[in-house]
């Protein structure tokens, strides 16, 4: 076969494999909202400051604690209100939209690398390496994530960056548990055999024979550690420990409107619906990539 015989098979084994991922996804209806949602959100995030109606920092003095729109007392210029400082709650909630995307995207990146890296030295080398490495992650699976979270935050110092880094520190044992496991199940097949009898480097052997057989599960753990680190970034930053004030993270709004929440609703609520909203939707899609690229979920 030419070069260009191959690539054009190539290129048609691709095309059939996205089309038969696309129909199992979109089997699941809730998977496809969830998409939806998730691409508005991003959406969100990248034009944040053409949709954003004011600046999430401006303060209007007298503006303090407008109710929403639709209510008697609103102004047409908030439609969502305002907080305790006179700042547009529709303007944060946009805003905070590139927060949760920003930490999700990082956390996971962090922790999808190290846990692949260490995964990927547990599940081939096994022995006395496999051992230590392992009761190493059991003990960090021993803790309750969030309070891992809090402490790691609380050596390091509180702040956006160090309550990504503690969450990814947190994270990364469920990426090196489920590398590992792949990695075992692949090594011993024929074509890791073929590799090594011709030649191919512990790196080569890890890295590019064995490792793209194993990203499907990765993937998908991938979308739902997105969802989990938004929700433990808001939770640190609701306890004072992620995201400072005047950042617009949904969870810092809810810990600045503690306060309120009797009398001006709409400074508790609106964070929390996003919070809501953007947490489902990444789980909602991670399940239907689940189904998708698990070849035991896939219906006939």
């Amino acid at each position: 076969m030419t070069d260009t015989t191959v690539k054009i098979t190539n290129s048609a084994m691709r095309g059939r494999m996205l089309r038969e991922f696309w129909f199992y996804f979109s089997q699941n209806r809730g998977a496809v909202a969830g998409l939806v949602v998730f691409l508005l959100l991003v959406l969100t995030a990248i034009f944040a400051s053409v949709l954003a109606p004011h600046d999430p920092t401006q303060q209007y003095r007298d503006a303090l604690l407008l109710p929403p729109i639709w209510d008697e007392n609103g102004r047409a210029g908030f439609i969502l209100g305002t907080d305790a400082v006179g700042r547009d709650m529709l303007s944060r909630l946009i805003y905070g939209a590139q927060y949760s995307l920003f930490i999700g995207i990082v956390v996971v990146a962090i922790a999808l690398t190290g846990g692949i890296i260490i995964g990927l030295v547990a599940g081939f080398f096994g022995g006395w390496v496999d051992t230590v490495i392992m009761r190493v992650m059991d003990v960090v699976l021993a803790f309750p994530s969030l309070l891992l979270a809090l402490v790691l935050v609380a050596i390091l110092g509180p702040g956006l960056t160090n309550a990504m880094i503690a969450i990814a520190i947190v994270y990364q044992p469920h990426f090196a548990r489920l590398t590992r496991a792949a990695v075992m199940s692949e090594k011993a097949r024929e074509y890791v055999t073929a590799a090594k009898v011709a030649g191919a480097s512990n790196l080569r052997l890890m890295f590019k024979t064995i490792l793209p057989n194993c990203l499907a599960p990765l993937i998908v753990q991938a979308t739902l550690s997105f969802s989990s680190a938004v929700l433990d970034s808001a939770a640190l930053g609701f306890l004072g420990m992620g995201a400072q004030p005047p950042a617009s993270e949904w969870g810092t709004m809810l810990a600045e409107a503690r306060e309120f929440i009797l009398r001006a609703w709409w400074v508790v609520t609106f964070p929390g619906l996003a919070i809501l909203i953007s947490v489902l939707a990444i789980n909602l899609m991670g399940d239907g990539l689940r189904d998708a690229l698990d070849p035991k979920l896939k219906r006939s």
